[in-house]
Formats: structure tokens, sequence, C-alpha cells
């Protein structure tokens, strides 16, 4: 930690990651009017630097760069230096990114980017060290190259940053020429085989993300083709991921990647969004298979995110640290002694057993938590103990390992709310509550969801990205509408409100009005109110994070079924056409994508449901189809607010639920017995 007591401008922001930076001897500033204003008046180049609160090498760039007077001295002398959250300014970040990968052809942050100052850059890269070290070249090392190559010819350094701003904006996804059908979710399914790791599970070598999505769509894929396969990879990656130290056995919550291949060592900061998308998975895989672990392992995530994320108003907090008291992973792991001194000799060895806690350790001389040698059940079976003792007795010593460890230092918690990744988390509670018929998870969401309309949006309707410390801010971005408009319609579905089907219509048009390609299809990334980069950029590629257009075709499909307006399907077939090439290159970077195509290609549902709430019959209905894994299914309760829904009445005054399978309807059915008659395979 920097000993320099005056603040620097990032003194006044609001994002933890800034403040984090409020004290460096650089004379950092925030993305503004301001610092592009004095770099021309200067004549200067810009340094930028992009990261997150959570990042651990964005720590370690800080140590040994940002708080060292001499490269702080370097950075105020011949540059202007800019500091941007990329969970607050996801546009920017977004395009420098794409600039550092086509430079550089890898991307990650700490992002590390020098520019012109009319913001076009020139030299692009991630984490430097201070000075050259084991082949990675230093930061000042390349500083002080381009403040020479800048003072020698800086028209020269200028038309290079042309050059690569027009590049990237000829590299816009849109672009990509080519045809989606049917076919290509068999092509991606072949793509995903061949990348699928079939003994530790993923896809890939390390580092491995959770990308859940991928999942979610094997999922359905399984369950429209009933290739074993596809369900294979999605339960051996699921099962693999929990088991490893990617999951926290002691506090729960998933961390944020693996940084090996067997799932062991995670990258130890947890992110709302993967736990957010991972319960979701989890949920599913319950639903589809029926297996209780499943449901178990999704109600773990979402215990760990009431308790630790959750913002007293409602919304939900963005991170937590890898880091505490400034060492990757202090917090999260253990030694045998520490373990036997909470639970005794025999407790403890016992859990360091079962736990795979050794002396040796498996993270720098301590030990990850761990079941990859067994799980519980196989433990048990192994030992000839009854399976629900051995669990019973491992929950036990784990809930007083939980005690002790509360007692240490946290890592620090990114404690902003950011609009998107809420949406992401009320989407998945909102799932949950309808599978595990959990209100209180649908109590949770609908609070987030109260939290976010009043919080972050203006009085004239704008979402705006982020809130903190009373204060929001930033034009939302098409993830902030199109991720609030799933948890919407996912909330609606757990709870039958249809003032919730018209907010998300709502949220939607207002989507079209500001993002919407009217010439090529497709999303644009900022809205045409925003600061105007100098290119537009459209997301497709799936992250660790699903693309807004991706989720935005996937709700354009749901909301023309559940509220009738058929002429939002003709908006995400354009999304399909703008970015069929993009797909049809690489089909498993754009799993959710695949998502709407199976929507679109498969045999559509409508299942409405006529009785009133709390009449035992409609309740019955009503769990018949929130518990089954129905993905081309939307799920309505009859309202007079519906008004396309009006012929669907009870029958004789009895609770009845209509199914229209492939745009034909079959008679209502007036027995919950009869209605999951009706959704088995055999029936389609």
């Amino acid at each position: 930690m920097t000993t320099n007591k005056k603040p620097n401008r990032l003194a006044q922001e609001k994002s933890p990651y800034l403040l984090q930076h409020q004290y460096n001897p650089v004379e950092w500033f925030p993305w503004s009017d301001e610092a592009f204003e004095k770099a021309k008046q200067e004549k200067k180049p810009i340094f930028l630097s992009i990261g997150y609160s959570t990042c651990h090498w964005c720590h370690v760039m800080e140590r040994e760069s940002f708080e060292d007077d001499e490269a702080a001295a370097l950075l105020n002398r011949e540059f202007v230096s800019i500091k941007v959250d990329r969970e607050e300014r996801p546009d920017v970040d977004n395009l420098y990114m794409t600039v550092c990968q086509a430079m550089t052809g890898q991307g990650g942050w700490p992002l590390t980017i020098v520019m012109t100052p009319d913001k076009k850059p020139f030299f692009a890269g991630t984490y430097f060290p201070k000075r050259k070290r084991f082949g990675r070249n230093g930061l000042v090392d390349i500083l002080e190259q381009i403040a020479e190559k800048w003072k020698e010819n800086a028209q020269l350094v200028i038309d290079a940053g042309e050059t690569v701003a027009d590049q990237t904006a000829r590299r816009m996804i849109s672009n990509l020429k080519g045809e989606v059908t049917e076919s290509s979710l068999d092509e991606s399914f072949v793509m995903y085989k061949q990348l699928f790791d079939g003994e530790y599970g993923g896809f890939g070598q390390a580092p491995k993300f959770p990308t859940p999505h991928n999942l979610m769509f094997l999922l359905r894929y399984y369950a429209s083709t009933g290739e074993d396969d596809a369900l294979h990879m999605a339960e051996k990656t699921l099962d693999a991921m929990y088991r490893g130290g990617l999951f926290d056995h002691v506090g729960f919550g998933f961390a944020r990647y693996s940084t090996d291949r067997e799932w062991l060592v995670p990258h130890f900061e947890k992110m709302l969004y993967d736990n957010a998308l991972l319960g979701m998975a989890y949920t599913e895989a319950y639903q589809l298979t029926g297996k209780a672990k499943y449901r178990e392992i999704a109600e773990l995530v979402y215990a760990y995110v009431l308790r630790d994320m959750k913002e007293p108003g409602g919304g939900f907090y963005s991170a937590e640290d890898a880091d505490a008291e400034g060492v990757e992973g202090k917090f999260t792991v253990w030694t045998p002694d520490e373990v036997r001194d909470v639970l005794g000799e025999d407790d403890g060895e016992w859990f360091c057993d079962v736990y795979g806690i050794t002396a040796e350790g498996n993270f720098e001389g301590r030990s990850i938590p761990n079941l990859l040698h067994g799980s519980l059940e196989s433990q048990a079976a192994r030992s000839g103990t009854e399976e629900a003792a051995f669990v019973d007795r491992a929950d036990r010593l784990r809930h007083k390992l939980f005690l002790r460890r509360e007692e240490r230092v946290h890592p620090e918690k990114d404690d902003k709310v950011l609009t998107s990744w809420n949406g992401l988390m009320i989407a998945s509670l909102a799932k949950a509550a309808a599978a595990f018929d959990r209100p209180e998870y649908a109590e949770a969401a609908t609070s987030a969801a109260r939290f976010v309309l009043e919080k972050l949006r203006t009085p004239e309707g704008r979402l705006l990205a982020r809130y903190r410390d009373g204060d929001s801010a930033f034009p939302g971005y098409i993830d902030d509408y199109a991720f609030l408009t799933w948890g919407l319609i996912e909330l609606y579905q757990a709870t039958f409100d249809p003032e919730l089907l018209r907010v998300a219509s709502e949220l939607t048009q207002d989507a079209v009005r500001l993002f919407w390609d009217e010439e090529d299809g497709g999303f644009y990334f900022y809205g045409s109110d925003a600061e105007q980069l100098f290119t537009r950029m459209k997301e497709v590629y799936d992250g660790a994070i699903p693309a807004g257009n991706s989720v935005m075709a996937n709700n354009l499909l749901r909301l023309a079924r559940l509220t009738g307006e058929q002429r939002l399907a003709g908006y995400a077939e354009r999304i399909f056409a703008a970015f069929a090439g993009a797909v049809q290159q690489y089909p498993t970077g754009h799993a959710m994508m695949l998502m709407g195509l199976s929507l679109a290609y498969g045999k559509p549902r409508e299942i409405v449901i006529a009785g009133a709430r709390g009449d035992a019959e409609t309740e019955a209905m009503l769990r018949a189809v929130r518990s089954a894994f129905l993905p081309d299914a939307v799920v309505l309760l009859r309202d007079d607010a519906l008004a396309h829904l009006a012929d669907k009445t009870p029958v004789n005054g009895a609770a009845a639920a209509y199914v229209c399978e492939n745009y034909a309807c079959q008679a209502p059915v007036t027995s919950a017995e009869a209605l999951k008659a009706a959704l088995k395979p055999d029936n389609e």
C-alpha cells in the first residue's frame, strides 16, 4: 500500500476500483473531457489503464508501478493518465479490449493502452512489471520508448493510431456474412464434443472458465434430440466444477475460473455474474435429471449470495476480491493444524481426509478444500458409513470452520450495484424459486428488481448502469436492458405479476429505440444518447457473460409469446441474420445465440393456467409446469390485464390448463396429472 497521503482526482469517484488508486502518486484522471482536453492542450499521449476492483494482477501492477515514485514521475511528466473501471464503463473496455486482442492476439486485465488525445490507440497490452523480467517487457521501459518516439515524430504515432482505429471499425462483428439454420445446432454440438475434456470436464485446457451458458445449451440440445453425449458433457462438467476448488466448500459460492485443468486451484475472486449463471445451470440440471444434488448445489450458491452479496436495499453487490491482506487466496486456504485447532484431533483428521487438506498443500504450501478424490456420497460408501450420517458430519464440521474463517480478515468487497449483473441474479433466483418452490427466492428477486427500477432508472425511464453510495450513473448499455428484461421475464414465470411483463416490454421498446441498428440489424453496445467512441461496437461473442444481443434474441422470442406481440419475433430473426457469420465461424463461442436458435426452430409451447391463485388445483398445475425442464415453453397465468388471454377461461368453474404446441392448441385439461401427461415428450 502506498504511503502517499495526498489524494488524486480519483478520490471524488464512487467506483471501488478507482478509489483503490486515489492515493497513488500517479496523477490519475477518470475518463473525462477534462483529461482529453489536457492531453490536447499539452500535446501528450494518453496512458489508459483499465481493470476492476477484485482483479489480482491489477493489484500487482498497482503495487509494482502505480505506487512507485519513479514510474509515477514518468507517467506524470510524459503522459495524461486515465483510470477506468471496466464494470462501470464496459463500452470503453470492450472497444479497447478488441484493439488489444487484434494487436497482440490476447487480452485480459489489467488492460494497458496508450493512445492519442483523440482516443485512437497505438499500443496495447495487459500486465507489465515495472522493469523487464523473465522476458516480459517492463512498463517503464515501454513508456520511455513511447515518450521518445512521440517527441521525435508525434505525427507518425498519430497516424499509427488512425490506422488501428480504422482497422478496429472494419472488424465490426456484424460485417461477417453467413447463414444460420437448425443444422447450426448440430454442427455446434459436434464442436463441443471435439473440445470436451473427457477426463476432467469442461472444454479445452487450462485456464478453464465455468461458462454456464455452454452447459445450458447442451441441456437443451439433449432435451430436444436425446443425444446422450450432450447430457454427459454437461453433467461431467457440473460435477467436476463443484467437487474442485472452484467451489468454496466452507463458505459456498463459485470463484471466477480455474487456473488448472482439474478445477482445483481457482482464481479466488467471486463474481456475482458467475454465481447467477451457475445457479441457473444447476437449477436446470435438476429440472432435467431430477437429481437432488444439483438442487442442493444451486441452493448453496444462493445461500452464499443472499448471505454475503445482498445490499440492504435489495440489490446485489458485484464481487469479492481474490486477495486478503494482499495475499491471493489467503482467506480460503487451510493447513491441517488450523483445521485441528478448530475441530479437535479426531474430527480434524477426518475432515482433512475428506476434503484433501494435507501438510504438503495444493496451493503455495496450504490447501484448498476439495472433493476431487471423491464425492461425500462415494467416500461414505468406501468407508462403509451410512450416507446421511457421513454428510451430516461433514456439514456440521464445515460450519465450525466457517465460523472460525469469519474471524479472518475478509477479502475486499466491490459493493457497487450493476444493473446488468443484478438482472442475471434476478433471473437466476426467479428460475430457482419456480423450480424448487422456494418463495423466498422470488421475494429476493422481487426486492432486487424493485431496487434497480427505483434506484437505477431516471424519471424519464432511462436505465443507468451503476449504483453506489447513493449515486447512480452512466447511461445503461444493451447488457443492462437485456439482462434486466431476462430477469423480469423469469420473475413473471415465478410470480405471474402482469406488471412485470409490462415493464419488460417497455424496456425492450426502449432498447430498440436506443440501441437498434435499423440498417444492418442487431443492437449496438451503447445507446445513441451516450458518449460516442471512435467506433460503435456490437457484441455477440459470449465471454464469461453471455452477449447482450443473444440474450435480447431470446427475450424477444419469449416476449412475443408472452404478450402476443408477434412483431417482436421479427427483431430476433434480424439478430440471427446480422450475426450469422460470427456464429458460423465459431459456434461454441455463441452458446446463448444457439439457445435462441433452439427456441426459434423448436416446437414452441405456450401453457396458460386459468384459475385463481391459492386454489389447490391451480397451484398443483403451476408446480407441475415450473418443476419441469421446459426451455421451449412460456407459462402464463390468466389475468384480466393480459388481453390476449381473454379466451382462456376456467372450465365449469374449475381451474384449467391450455397447452398450445407448435402453433396448435389442445383441448384444456382440468387436473395437474392430466397436464403432466400433456407435457410428456411422447405427446409432442
